[in-house]
């Protein structure tokens, strides 16, 4: 006999189709422009095979490079002249890129793997607006850098830690840990940790304190899991709320592989 996955698993589940199918959906019936332009290494060529990441202004707060991880809104490819063509609903967008070198391409960036937040002459989070049916040419930027974990903030900053383990209590390296704003767990998350540790552990930074709802899965990109995938959700989408400067500990999590057993 088959047995039926758990009801968290399937609920986990149930969020990754439904989120590949509102990415789908999300361009339809929308007004959209265009951002253009190219992004290179600073000092050097084109970011080539990166990613350029944008962050909605409407949807979450600014993106951070030493305090916290956002989950970017939209991603583009940057192509072998370092150049991408970006469609997005009308809005105010900030805006990144990054170039990983091991792994998949989103995520949080990696011991010396290219990274950068676009910046304003004030050196806050620059805006870019876009408006319907034009295309807006921000020209060459040359902001990427090799990234440092030296440069992250550890002081004052607001987080959740935790474990994550398997159903027979063993740690389960390489897992990354979602935070949504609603019990849905619909569409997008707002934050997202670097991977487990050896030992399961896991260190999800946030923007600020408030309700937050956890899921952990082992890749970056939504959609429906694999058969063999770990998946879990906190307590069963019960929330984890933490003030702002808080650290908030013990918040483990139970994953289990994705798909059906005999």
């Amino acid at each position: 006999m088959r047995k039926l996955l758990s009801s968290a698993i399937v609920f986990i589940v149930s969020i990754a189709l439904c989120s590949a199918v509102s990415a789908r959906q999300e361009l339809q019936g929308v007004k959209t422009g265009s951002i253009t332009g190219k992004i290179a290494e600073k000092g050097k060529g084109p970011l080539t095979g990166g990613m350029v990441l944008f962050f909605s202004e409407k949807s979450g707060p600014p993106p951070s490079a030493t305090r916290y991880w956002r989950v970017p809104t939209h991603s583009f490819s940057i192509d072998a002249n370092g150049k991408f063509n970006a469609t997005l609903p009308e809005g105010k967008y900030y805006m990144g890129a990054t170039r990983k070198f091991l792994g998949e391409q989103l995520g949080p960036p990696g011991e010396g793997d290219l990274f950068f937040i676009s910046q304003d002459k004030s050196g806050n989070p620059k805006l870019h607006t876009v408006k319907g049916n034009e295309i807006l040419n921000i020209g060459v930027i040359s902001e990427a850098i090799p990234f440092s974990r030296k440069t992250l903030v550890i002081e004052g900053i607001t987080s959740i830690h935790g474990t994550i383990t398997d159903e027979k209590g063993n740690p389960v390296e390489g897992m990354l840990v979602f935070a949504f704003p609603t019990p849905t767990m619909f569409g997008r998350p707002l934050f997202v940790s670097e991977k487990s540790d050896k030992d399961g552990k896991y260190l999800l930074r946030l923007h600020s304190g408030g309700k937050y709802y956890l899921s952990s899965r082992a890749n970056y990109g939504g959609g429906p899991p694999t058969a063999e995938q770990n998946m879990g959700a906190y307590a069963k989408g019960q929330p984890v709320t933490v003030q702002s400067g808080e650290i908030v500990k013990g918040i483990n999590i139970t994953v289990t592989k994705v798909g059906f057993s005999e």
